[in-house]
């Protein structure tokens, strides 16, 4: 059967029913050449990161091949935990929404010491964004979404059952040697893309490593289904020495169709294969959920933490995203997100190089731009991972000073640390921003993500990140300049007051706006410059410097 006539119904059915989706194999004609087809962008791996990045490209018209050896969804839960910045950018790629309509959306944490709540965070405490801080939602379910999107464009090619099984890189492209269940062929990519995990075939085949630091500690992953309501609320629940697990760390999440996600310290000296068996894993759930409990476990896994990264993400025509670049620990939900933002950096850059307008050296800031966030990421992680499972006496007794303190002190909380959770990268220091020559306050520095805020259109409500462009926008406050309407095609002109209206103001304030205020915002939706009263040179300079031209 053809991917693209399996009915939309059944991208949204039962968990059970959308893991069993089979895609089959499907004879490519590039199998019948006697010679490399040639293909401009390849991708190796359709997981939510490979599967956005091809979104992207092929909504900007680009032809991707995607390459996956499987010829399923995700089996397992696996990545849960996807947050606003995510959202936004599967918004723009025409998914956003059946993703929030299926997964549960929360704000609030709660942290625990023994069975006493010590406070409550929200992470996201003020009105006037169109997404919540988080949506929990299996990955399996995130992959079909994706996958629908995907066989809706002619532009993507996705080939299952086609596994790489070499790699020899050009400095024109990569050649790739491809096993089928008909045999062998090639295809000669100008850019490939590697999307392929943790364990990247790909990385290991150019010979590649990632470093970083392996922590002394295992987790097990419990996703439990039950057979009533629980009595805990849709919130992120983290327990430091509970009664029921006494000595270790419980963290606690809900997912969709009454699953939930509960993580288990077990220590160093704890055996994988014998944790993951059902008969040692529904004890520990009885003693969280109590002895009456009716539930059944729908999947378990056990994991090492790791911060891991490779030292360039670039490597001449052969550019690696999400996990296969850099690994961190699940606390935090700092893997997948970072990796779909990876993809969003790099489909814009791609595809400008791609149609010539603009450089390589476009494309060359994908590394520095995300290898920086990696790194504030495993930098995050790092110190979760620290908090959470000490490795001496010393360092227990000041983590357990902290958590006695949070009961009562503010500044202690903010010591506390079960996860500092996944926020995108303010690229502070990317050479695409123009720095600042006027004064302003507030969080919207070059290099940050554009906020959104409520505006209306018409008198119809809408939100300021659905209204860029696919390319560059100019924001201004007020009527723009006449001279901003010859910077088209490159640069889409949003006046706000004009062609839409902030009732709220939050626009304003969170742009620290004036009359006259202008904001240059790429197609990442990262700003990269901005002014009081902008002229046409410097608006142009700073568009030049945005495509490192």
């Amino acid at each position: 059967m053809n991917p693209r006539d399996i009915p939309a119904e059944a991208f949204h059915a039962s968990g059970a029913e959308v893991q069993a989706i089979d895609f089959g194999y499907v004879r490519s004609p590039d199998q019948d050449s006697a010679q490399p087809a040639q293909h401009p962008i390849v991708v190796i791996g359709a997981g939510p990161v490979g599967l956005s990045l091809a979104i992207d490209l092929a909504q900007r018209g680009q032809r991707v091949v995607v390459l996956d050896n499987d010829h399923k969804l995700s089996i397992g839960s696996r990545a849960i935990c996807f947050a606003k910045r995510t959202l936004e950018i599967w918004d723009r790629l025409g998914v956003g929404q059946p993703m929030v309509d299926k997964g549960v959306s929360w704000n609030l944490g709660k942290v625990f010491l023994k069975d006493e709540q010590l406070y409550e965070f929200n992470l996201l405490p003020e009105e006037g964004h169109e997404r919540p801080a988080f949506i929990n939602l299996q990955q399996y379910y995130a992959e079909a979404y994706l996958v629908e999107r995907a066989l809706q464009l002619p532009g993507i090619d996705i080939r299952w059952h086609n596994k790489v099984a070499a790699v020899a890189a050009r400095d024109d492209g990569a050649l790739l040697s491809i096993d089928t269940p008909d045999g062998a062929y090639q295809i000669d990519a100008q850019w490939l893309v590697a999307c392929d995990g943790s364990r990247s075939p790909t990385r290991q085949m150019l010979g590649l490593e990632s470093k970083g630091r392996i922590f002394q500690d295992r987790f097990l992953i419990a996703d439990v289904k039950l057979a009533g309501d629980a009595d805990f609320p849709t919130e992120r629940w983290f327990w430091f020495d509970p009664p029921f697990h006494p000595n270790q760390s419980v963290l606690l999440h809900r997912q969709p169709d009454n699953v939930w996600r509960i993580d288990f310290q077990l220590g160093w000296d704890a055996d994988p294969e014998e944790e993951k068996k059902p008969e040692n894993i529904l004890p520990r759930v009885k003693a969280l959920l109590g002895a009456e409990a009716q539930f059944e476990l729908d999947w378990a896994s056990v994991y090492t933490f790791a911060c891991l990264r490779m030292d360039q993400f670039v490597h001449g025509r052969v550019v690696f995203a999400g996990d296969s670049a850099h690994g961190v620990s699940p606390f935090g939900a700092r893997g997948a997100n970072s990796g779909v933002q990876d993809a969003e950096n790099l489909a814009w850059k791609l595809d400008w190089v791609l149609q010539g307008r603009a450089g390589p050296a476009l494309l060359a800031t994908y590394g520095p731009e995300r290898e920086y966030a990696a790194d504030e990421n495993l930098c995050n992680s790092t110190r979760a991972t620290d908090f959470i499972t000490p490795k001496s006496e010393v360092s227990r007794l000041f983590r357990d000073a902290a958590l006695h303190l949070a009961r009562e002190h503010a500044f202690a909380r903010r010591i506390v640390n079960s996860g500092r959770l996944s926020v995108p990268a303010t690229l502070c220091e990317s050479p695409l921003n123009t720095p600042d020559t006027d004064t302003f306050a507030g969080t919207q520095v070059p290099g940050a993500v554009l906020l959104d805020a409520p505006l209306t259109q018409q008198g119809q409500p809408t939100w300021l990140l659905r209204a860029l462009g696919p390319d560059f926008t100019l924001i201004t406050f007020g009527a723009a300049p006449a001279w901003a309407q010859a910077l088209s095609p490159q640069v889409q002109v949003l006046q706000i007051g004009v062609d839409v209206q902030d009732a709220q103001g939050l626009a304003k304030e969170r742009l620290n706006a004036q009359p006259g205020t202008a904001y240059l915002v790429r197609p990442d939706q990262h700003v990269c410059a901005r002014w009081r009263a902008p002229t046409d040179a410097a608006v142009r300079q700073a568009l030049a410097r945005a495509l490192a031209a």
